[in-house]
């Protein structure tokens, strides 16, 4: 595996801290801004809208740049937003910078997916993208609770200093490792670039991540009080399952960045079924041991997915132009975004804790659906070129008795 890879991997690992470590900071940013937690929580949703509209529009802004440039760009407008807020004298002015980070973040993952992409053989790509996101699942293992530890004990804004430092880290290693790259020379013309929209199947594959994503989201967002309300689990417990599911995550991601390559749609299948049979017992769990072990397992389970969902966009799109990266990005984020939203609604209703684990069940269930249909499609396609290849094997027979 290149090291750029690597590189890259420990650069999401520190955007991938910012991005999740204001939930742990929540209380102390609120009374610092002097504003309510449900406001100070609007930073959390600004970044995650900032990814969902920033990644594609970023995508195609920089098609024509040269990578490595736009990896390096991309980084400093991060860290230098991380310093504005670390130094924001005011709520208005650090809901800015959540914004522009979220578009840097957004810009970031788009290329650098495509990078990572562009610098391994096809038989590797999902490997290398489990490298890639192996950065976000370490960061919340241990960035999010360092960050968070950092802020409860030095102020919140001593947490903004060190993701912009860790950011500074990531810049030299850019520098260094990563190779001067540019897009492809398909990728030049956005209005080529534009065509991987009309392919259903590229829509029906982000339907998928967003749908498996949402599904891990829908519980994983009321995870404390489902643990500690309904299926047992004391409240000072809580942190170390959140360690259990990093763990799981961890173990996911690189089983699944091994079997994506050779076995996509049956990684899918394993790991989507598994994550939904966790689920499932949540919802029923009535025993502190059983609900930590779902809770572990459903980290696996949804990480392993991971690099067949990435790898199956860039197949359907045949190409590595960052605007798949972006799309991905994008449809990741909206799973983000729609689950705990599902997971609010069916609280609102009355239905319990235990509702956002059936939730996340459902939405599992369609996402299994969607990949049959995919599946399907493959095979029908596959069928059709065997037919069409033992045409051709027949021709020449044909013409020579004739």
């Amino acid at each position: 595996m290149p090291l750029a890879v690597f590189v890259l991997g420990l650069s999401i690992f520190a955007l991938g801290t910012s991005e999740f470590m204001i939930t742990g900071l929540l209380p102390g940013m609120a009374a610092d801004l002097g504003v309510s937690i449900p406001d100070a929580g609007l930073l959390i949703s600004a970044f995650a809208i900032g990814m969902v509209v920033g990644a594609p529009l970023l995508a195609v802004g920089t098609l024509k740049l040269p990578r490595r440039a736009t990896l390096l760009a991309l980084l400093a407008v991060f860290a230098g937003a991380h310093v504005a807020g670390a130094l924001a004298p005011g709520y208005g002015l650090l809901f800015a910078t959540r914004v522009v980070s979220a578009l840097a973040c957004a810009g970031f993952w788009a290329v650098a997916a495509a990078t990572t992409v562009s610098l391994v053989p096809a038989a590797r790509r999902g490997r290398a993208l489990a490298v890639l996101v192996g950065g976000l699942t370490v960061a919340n293992i241990a960035g999010v609770p360092a960050g968070t530890f950092l802020g409860q004990h030095a102020g919140w804004r001593t947490a903004f200093w060190a993701v912009a430092a860790l950011t500074v880290i990531a810049v030299a290693g850019v520098l260094a490792f990563v190779p001067r790259t540019i897009a492809d020379s398909s990728a030049l013309r956005v209005r080529t670039e534009l065509r991987v929209f009309r392919r259903g199947r590229f829509w029906l594959a982000l339907g998928v991540i967003a749908l498996a994503q949402a599904m891990v989201f829908a519980a994983f967002s009321y995870l404390a009080p489902l643990l500690t309300m309904t299926d047992g689990v004391g409240s000072s417990w809580v942190p170390l399952v959140l360690v259990l599911f990093g763990a799981g995550a961890l173990i996911g991601i690189l089983a699944g960045g091994k079997l994506a390559d050779a076995h996509p749609f049956a990684t899918l299948y394993g790991s989507l079924g598994l994550a939904v049979a966790a689920l499932v017992t949540l919802a029923l769990a009535s025993h502190a041991t059983v609900a930590v072990i779902a809770v572990l397992v459903l980290g696996a389970a949804a990480f392993a997915a991971n690099p067949a969902l990435n790898v199956r966009a860039y197949t359907v799109a045949g190409g590595s132009s960052p605007l798949v990266g972006a799309s991905t990005t994008s449809g990741f984020n909206v799973g983000n975004t729609a689950g705990p939203w599902l997971g609010g609604v069916a609280l609102n209703a009355g239905l319990g804790f235990p509702s956002v684990a059936w939730v996340g069940a459902v939405l599992g269930g369609l996402a299994l659906a969607a990949v049959t249909f995919a599946l399907r499609l493959q095979r029908s396609d596959d069928a059709r070129t065997d037919s069409v290849a033992r045409g051709s094997a027949r021709s020449p027979e044909a013409a020579a008795a004739r």
